[in-house]
């Protein structure tokens, strides 16, 4: 039998960045409520897949960080969208309705 697991996994990965892009697009965020934020959505992400991530697309120009200081511990690295970075975003969120719509018309059944 073969397992699925790895296939969804997969797909999940292949959706971070946009999902990610679009967390920042509302707001600046830390690593943290970045993870809380995609858990909610049941897209559970572990921090060894995030800070990945966000490296890449910091030094692609998608993103840029500032450090702020925490009343709870240590300073906390705060990223937010850069222009570029929200034109991006907007490209990738015609590309993926574009994609759904062209699965769904795949996969749908015929009566």
């Amino acid at each position: 039998m073969v397992n699925s697991e790895n296939t969804k996994a997969q797909m999940r990965k292949g959706v971070l960045e946009l999902c990610i892009l679009s967390i920042l697009s509302q707001g600046d965020a830390y690593p943290t409520e970045i993870i809380e934020t995609l858990k909610e959505t049941r897209l559970v992400v572990v921090e060894g897949t995030l800070y990945p991530l966000l490296t890449r697309l910091k030094n692609t120009g998608l993103l840029t960080y500032r450090w702020e200081e925490s009343t709870s511990g240590p300073p906390r690295k705060y990223y937010m969208l850069t222009e570029i970075g929200a034109t991006y975003l907007k490209e990738l969120q015609v590309s993926w309705i574009e994609l759904v719509d062209a699965v769904n018309k795949t996969i749908q059944q015929k009566s």
